[in-house]
């Protein structure tokens, strides 16, 4: 009876650890003391509001800057998460000063001449745009891992909550555009632009303190030092062993013994069999097995280490179709607003600025956000058995296929554009024909949706399948497809005006696009969108998932 009465109560220790274990969170993270955390106390959605709060207001003024450039009559001269919110808002409220205080800002335009800045209010001006530029990208690549690091991952039911969160992240940031297009632009315009930017300063000041009083709340992950330095070291160590072979066994290869990995906040990684080159740098040679010395990293990396720069290579073909979309999403603000000019802008006595339109754009994010949260996942579940409805790579997919209607909606509406303009005699008369500029709201509303399927798809993309210690530097490489597609889509523009125009033609983009055929531009876009999706098919089919313990 003593024996069976002492398996009973180990038993019952065993199953009371199990649930004291399960009150706290099984991903690593720690209190901002460093502390293990407690679930019922910390992350989740409880959290979440603080951080979108800040990045709703940070959005809310930058999206405001766009005008600030008028006011300022500057046209020909442009062309760590914690000290970034802090430089972020002093570069607002430089550019408040300048935008309010008399002698930071150009005297005003008498009729149509306007005085040019001193070079002092350029100064001035440059010094607060360039703070916000380097506090923006501070914030930028952490804020959506910091939010997503709330959530658990080893609880089912808080990764659910991970997938929505990025929804709702993207969500925040359209709501902050639709206020600034609109409501702060008016009090701009009508109010005066120190108060229309001192407005959005006072209250990402506000979000900032609000931001750090909900820091009890917060889960944080350890940092694990430079991912940078850490992939130089896979690549020094594995060219100096360039000569030895790789064994078939991977169990022989360098991994520490104990359950955690030597990369501060990290899981280990299981071994995958590509780029096996690589592998060398695991590798213990004779002299290191002899002498029992494994501390130098480029000599000797571990397998995790070296699996951070095997996930990072095997995402790069993903990563590069993205850039292609990008290119389709800068047409928003280029050659969308050149074809809305050439259109009826008016709707009764009002006219209808042309670059208005992209609020549909917004409108339509703001739309797709809850639909696809609440109803297409849910109905997605139900097919296909997984948590979020569908894998991150088949959400981008969805989102290049939309792409590509986006843009062939937009070559139709130009194709009836210049039909009505042959008709009207107005080929040769750079006005606009009598087409609503409400026929382009399809390809706005397209756009918005292929934004909520491609760029959610990406954050969720490079969040889960990066490294636990490199998911700020993945989720900047995500962001970065914004910055290339913009400079895609201009050499695009570049190289189509050169060739279109040689022999004297008018080209597909000339200054009176009666006479030219941006439809075929579009077209064009299209033809490199479907491209770029078989690409991506092939792609996604070879990627293979990260294996983490």
């Amino acid at each position: 009876m003593g024996s069976v009465d002492d398996d009973s109560s180990l038993v019952e220790q065993g199953l009371l650890q199990d649930e004291e274990s399960r009150r706290y969170t099984g991903d690593g993270s720690v209190d901002f003391k460093g502390r293990r955390v407690l679930k019922e106390n910390t992350g989740n959605w409880r959290a979440c509001p603080f951080i979108l709060g800040k990045h709703f207001f940070s959005h809310l003024f930058s999206y405001a800057l766009h005008n600030l450039f008028c006011s300022l009559h500057i046209y020909e001269a442009i062309g760590n998460r914690k000290y970034g919110v802090y430089i972020d808002l002093l570069g607002m409220c430089t550019l408040t000063l300048s935008a309010s205080v008399p002698a930071l800002k150009p005297a005003e335009c008498v009729g149509s001449i306007c005085p040019s800045a001193t070079p002092a209010q350029y100064a001035v001006f440059f010094f607060g745009l360039y703070m916000i530029a380097l506090g923006t990208g501070g914030i930028k690549p952490c804020v959506s891992s910091f939010g997503a690091d709330q959530f658990d991952d080893t609880d089912s039911q808080e990764r659910i909550k991970k997938g929505s969160f990025f929804n709702w992240f993207y969500f925040s940031i359209n709501i902050g555009a639709l206020v600034s297009s609109s409501l702060i632009v008016w009090i701009q315009e009508n109010r005066g632009w120190g108060l229309g930017f001192g407005i959005p300063a006072l209250f990402m000041g506000l979000a900032i303190g609000s931001f750090f009083i909900g820091t009890p709340l917060y889960r944080f992950q350890k940092p694990g030092g430079s991912p940078i330095t850490r992939m130089c070291q896979v690549v020094v160590a594995s060219f100096q062993k360039r000569n030895l072979a790789v064994p078939e066994d991977s169990s022989l290869l360098y991994e520490t013994p104990e359950k955690t990995s030597a990369i501060e906040g990290s899981r280990k990684l299981g071994h995958s069999d590509e780029l096996r080159c690589l592998d060398r740098a695991a590798v213990v040679s004779e002299a290191e097995s002899k002498t029992g010395n494994y501390s130098n990293p480029w000599r000797l990396c571990t397998v995790t280490q070296v699996e951070e720069l095997k996930i990072l290579i095997r995402m790069f073909p993903v990563w590069a179709t993205g850039i292609i979309f990008a290119a389709v999403y800068a047409q928003m603000s280029t050659l969308f607003v050149e074809q809305g000019t050439m259109m009826d802008t008016t709707i009764g006595s009002f006219s209808i600025p042309p670059a208005s339109l992209s609020t549909f754009d917004v409108i339509s994010v703001i739309f797709w956000v809850p639909v696809y949260d609440r109803v297409i996942v849910p109905i997605a579940r139900k097919f296909t058995g997984k948590e979020r409805g569908f894998t991150e790579l088949q959400r981008m997919g969805i989102g290049l296929f939309i792409s590509i209607l986006c843009m062939s909606a937009a070559a139709v509406v130009e194709i009836v554009r210049l039909q009505l303009a042959k008709e009207l005699d107005l080929v040769d008369k750079p006005v606009a024909v009598p087409l609503s500029i409400f026929w382009q709201i399809p390809q706005y509303f397209l756009l918005g949706a292929a934004e909520v399927f491609t760029f959610v798809g990406q954050l969720e993309f490079f969040y889960d399948q990066s490294p636990d210690a490199m998911r700020s530097l993945c989720s900047a490489l995500s962001l970065l497809t914004t910055s290339l597609g913009n400079y895609l889509s201009s050499f695009i523009l570049t190289v189509v005006t050169y060739l279109t125009t040689q022999g004297g033609k008018p080209g597909w983009i000339p200054n009176n696009l009666n006479e030219g055929h941006l439809d075929n531009f579009f077209w064009l876009l299209a033809g490199l969108s479907l491209l770029n999706m078989l690409v991506y098919i092939v792609a996604a089919k070879r990627y293979k998932q990260k294996k983490a313990t």
